[in-house]
């Protein structure tokens, strides 16, 4: 039972941390200059892969018999990067905003890391959490690259 609940907070966490990435790419969309729609394309995207990660979490929360969180990380074991991101959306110049992208990108990449680092986890859900880890990976590598190629204004 002890395991149940361990892994349905692990499970609940990186719903948490989902929910927080939507978050501030939602806020990264509204300071995008009207040019940039392949950044609104990719922002949008990334979106859509947090909605299909947190549905299959909260599929395997509600397996355990247990509540899906629905609210964004205020404490325990995440980091509150995206949280941080969101207020951090000052400038609304394209290199500081992928910056602070990359920096809750980093945040969501550590939380996957930390969930993978529980011995409790069933091998199936270690499955899951390990494929939504390798996209979320591929896109943080995405969004330094573009960091990268725009010059600093």
């Amino acid at each position: 039972m002890e395991n149940t609940q361990a892994t349905a907070e692990v499970l609940n966490d990186l719903v948490q941390i989902n929910n927080d990435r939507i978050e501030g790419y939602t806020r990264a969309l509204h300071d995008l200059k009207d040019g940039e729609t392949d950044l609104r394309a990719l922002f949008l995207s990334l979106i859509d892969d947090s909605r299909r990660y947190k549905a299959e979490l909260g599929k395997e929360v509600e397996v355990l018999g247990k509540d899906i969180e629905t609210s964004t990380t205020v404490s325990g074991k995440i980091h509150r990067a995206w949280l941080d991101v969101k207020a951090a959306f000052t400038s609304h110049n394209t290199h500081d905003i992928l910056e602070e992208c990359e920096f809750g990108e980093d945040a969501t990449v550590k939380a996957y890391k930390m969930a993978l680092d529980e011995k409790s986890l069933p091998a199936f859900l270690r499955e899951l959490i390990t494929n939504e880890q390798n996209e979320i990976l591929d896109a943080h590598d995405e969004i330094k690259a573009l960091r990268d190629s725009v010059h600093h204004d």
